[in-house]
């Protein structure tokens, strides 16, 4: 009997140089991946970091340079005892019985000079209407480390108030004046507060954290891919606060059916007009909108400044004649 000798395939093996070069391509290319997250981590940090502790603008003008006696007043936001600098500015015409408390913007300070704010306080003034100006917490001359973009400059604006009803024009109805950020905080506090009057709200956001998704890279000059949810995640729990909670539009609906003035430029390229439209739509039987071709952000005052002191103070007589 004949044997065939059965001859089976040896296993083909990778050379160890092979395998060895793969080895440290993969090792590699983890590398490279854990270094491109730390440095979209570290940026957004750095960058997040930046946007909530703006560079503060000083207070380069007063009242009196557009011929407005005015007080200076130190006060503290309400619950947080953050210390706080303002002006209260007697009305230099008949009083109206209303005094409007005028809330700024982000980067900015009670001079709001990109409107520019004094030049609106000074045709307030004249008007009849007593006023108090103020820097929110880590602007102008006030007190406070960071700004949360309308979350905790509410207890500012509050503090304010609470100022004007107690030492500056004790018993008198109380209306608010804000742009940007100062606009939509605006919103908030009057739905707190259901004493003060009415809001003109130039060129606010809906909702901070919608906004934000949508338009942070217009403030951090950084790609929306992975820079934006990056900066959302990881600055809210180190600074403690939650831009979800800024939401002027629930709040619109607390106002109701008290009036507000929204005023914005279809050109803004910060906060688009959309964002007006939106709150204005919620109750348009009591809310006004005026929609302005008017260059960017708050510039209506510049582009139309009669047509614009014309329509806020038209509101504000409606409510001192409430």
């Amino acid at each position: 009997m004949e044997y065939h000798r059965m001859h089976t395939s040896a296993p083909v093996s990778i050379p160890v140089r092979r395998r060895s070069a793969w080895r440290i391509a993969l090792v590699a290319l983890l590398i490279l991946v854990l270094l491109a997250v730390l440095a979209v981590a570290g940026i957004s940090f750095y960058v997040g970091w930046q946007l909530t502790h703006p560079e503060r603008k000083p207070v380069a003008e007063t009242p009196r340079d557009y011929g407005m006696d005015y007080k200076e007043v130190e006060f503290f936001s309400r619950e947080d005892a953050v210390p706080l600098k303002g002006w209260f500015v007697p009305s230099s015409g008949s009083g109206k019985g209303l005094t409007v408390v005028i809330a700024h913007g982000y980067r900015n300070n009670r001079t709001q000079e990109n409107v520019p704010g004094l030049a609106v306080a000074r045709e307030l003034s004249r008007a009849g209407y007593d006023l108090f100006l103020f820097d929110f917490r880590g602007h102008g001359e006030s007190g406070g480390t960071f700004t949360s973009v309308g979350q905790h400059e509410q207890k500012d604006l509050h503090g304010a108030i609470d100022w004007v009803r107690k030492q500056g024009r004790p018993g008198q109805p109380v209306a608010l004046l804000g742009f940007s950020m100062g606009a939509s905080t605006s919103l908030m506090v009057a739905a707190a507060d259901p004493e003060v009057a009415g809001v003109v709200a130039d060129s606010p956001f809906s909702n901070l954290y919608e906004y934000l998704q949508e338009n942070l890279s217009v403030w951090s000059d950084l790609p929306d891919f992975h820079f934006t949810p990056t900066i959302l995640a990881i600055m809210p729990p180190l600074l403690d606060v939650d831009p979800a909670s800024v939401d002027p539009l629930t709040a619109v609906n607390r106002i109701y059916p008290r009036p507000i003035l929204f005023i914005h430029s279809v050109e803004d390229g910060s906060i688009p007009y959309t964002e007006s439209e939106r709150m204005w739509r919620q109750h348009p039987d009591r809310f006004q909108f005026w929609k302005a071709d008017a260059g960017d952000h708050v510039k209506v005052y510049e582009t139309y400044p009669r047509e614009y002191i014309e329509r806020v103070t038209a509101f504000f007589d409606n409510l001192a004649d409430r």
